[in-house]
Order: C-alpha cells, then structure tokens, then sequence
C-alpha cells in the first residue's frame, strides 16, 4: 500500500503496554462458524472458505480474536451470475448496544451490472457514514484483495491496495472515531432483496441458488489482539501510524472521481440539520 509512516505522540502513547505477537492465517484457526448450518465449507487445509446462500438460510463466520486497531486483509470473489438481492459482508465490530464498526458491504446485481461496495461507519451505535463505489474490475472471475487498515488516526478502506476511502479521526472538532473498543471480524451472505438491489426493486432469483462466496488469505498479523484487557501487536506496527501519501491521496482521488456513486457528506437533502462534522473539515 502506498503508506507512509510519522510516528507522533498519540501513536507512541498507544503502543504503551503492547506485547510483539505474530500469528498465521488458517480458516480452521483463526475463525469461528456463527450460522448457516453446513453452509460453511474450509476447504484446501484451511486455505480456502465458502460461505453460501440458498432460500432457507444464509452463513457467516467471525474471527476469534478481537483487535484494538489492525489491518486486516481478505481475498474474496463475490457471488457469481446473477447475485441480484445478495449481500455479502466483511466488517470489523465491536460488541453491545453502542457498538463500533467499520463496514464493506457488497451488495449484489442482475448478470452483467455492476457491483455496489458500500462503506459505513458506526461510532457508539450510530452509523450513516456511507459511501458507495463501483469496480473497476469484475469482481467475480477472481480473488481480489480487500483491507481495512484502522489505527488511531485514520481508517482506509483498500482494493487491491488502492485506498477507496479515508475516515480520518477528527475528535478535536467533535466528531465521533471508533477507538476504544476492540472488535472482531466479521464476514456473511444473507438475502436482502428489499433494500440491496436499487432499493429493492430487483428481488432475488432463487432458481440461481445456491450463492456461494469464495475467501481465501485472511491475513489479521498486522494487528493487535486484545486479550485480557490489553492489546498485543504484531512485530511491524508501522501501520499504527500509517498515512496516505502523495501517490496514494492520488488514487484515492481517482476512485472517488470515477466510481463513487454515493457520499453522503454531499447528501444535504438527508441532513437538514446541518452535515456531520466530518463532513466540514477543510
């Protein structure tokens, strides 16, 4: 990714108290199976994991760790074919009734349209941070690489290492940023057809059933694992303090001039109020 690091004093503060930790990616140790009766598949020793959705149920797993900051990696192909009312996710969160979270949604289409990747952020229970994308690639064919890289300054959501969006962690005007409780991964497929597909217009087509979505390297080792009331981290915390730099603010601005579809810090009509703080900062 195109990162560079500055270490300052919150970044330094947080490392206090953290342990060196590393760990491998393997679905049969590294995950828990949270629904779907059998709908679950590790395959290839571990390597490989399917979720899928048929009309009875759909399936999701969990990490079983919990993290205090990390970047966390997933190799995913989406639901082939006609996905139209399928939801797949991957997401950090945290547990409660004022939960944090940190949000991919992929949200399915009819054969030959595009994917929608939506993008949100919970602070304390509360959400409403969308942005939505297209691809610039089909995102079926083949794996390709999704992260989340979260410390305490900035969040970035990548693809194939090129950042979509930056939430930057704006406290000092008074906007919310998810940073003290720990969260785990989450990833599901699940039926959605009456809100996924515009707006719920395109219901699914269960003659196409089963969906399947396909994961494979799940890389959590840059990360920071917390156990016991405290967070241990990988040998490389560089990320703790990692920012875009000149060529990846580039990119950043390439996907959000070609294939945004949604922002809601530009949605007026949805905050008569006034926008959220975030929203204002120069």
């Amino acid at each position: 990714m195109m990162l560079s690091s500055s270490f300052g004093l919150q970044v330094a503060s947080a490392l206090l108290g953290f342990v060196l930790v590393a760990s491998a990616a393997n679905f049969n140790q590294d995950i828990q199976v949270t629904w779907g009766d059998g709908r679950v598949k590790i395959l290839e020793n571990g390597q490989l994991l399917t979720l899928t959705l048929d009309k009875s149920s759909g399936s999701g797993f969990q990490s079983k760790n919990e993290y205090l900051f990390g970047k966390i990696d997933m190799n995913i192909k989406l639901v082939p074919g006609n996905s139209a009312g399928t939801v797949t996710t991957y997401y950090l969160r945290s547990q409660g009734s004022t939960w944090d979270e940190i949000d991919f949604e992929f949200l399915g289409n009819l054969s030959g349209d595009p994917y929608t990747v939506h993008t949100n952020v919970y602070c304390g229970g509360k959400g409403d941070r969308e942005q939505q994308f297209h691809l610039w690639f089909d995102p079926t064919k083949d794996f390709h690489t999704y992260s989340l890289l979260w410390n305490p300054k900035r969040i970035i959501f990548s693809v194939d290492d090129t950042p979509i969006r930056e939430f930057k962690n704006l406290e000092s005007i008074g906007a919310p940023f998810p940073k003290s409780q720990a969260m785990r991964v989450y990833s599901t497929l699940w039926n959605a057809d009456d809100w996924a597909t515009r707006g719920g217009l395109i219901k699914t087509d269960w003659s196409k059933a089963p969906f399947t979505a396909s994961y494979r390297n799940y890389k959590a080792d840059d990360a920071c694992v917390w156990s016991s009331g405290k967070s241990s981290c990988s040998s490389n915390s560089s990320w703790l303090s990692q920012e875009l730099d000149i060529a990846g603010q580039q990119r950043l601005q390439w996907v959000q001039k070609n294939y945004m579809i949604y922002n809601y810090c530009t949605d007026s009509k949805r905050f008569p109020q006034g926008l959220p703080k975030e929203c204002t900062a120069g």
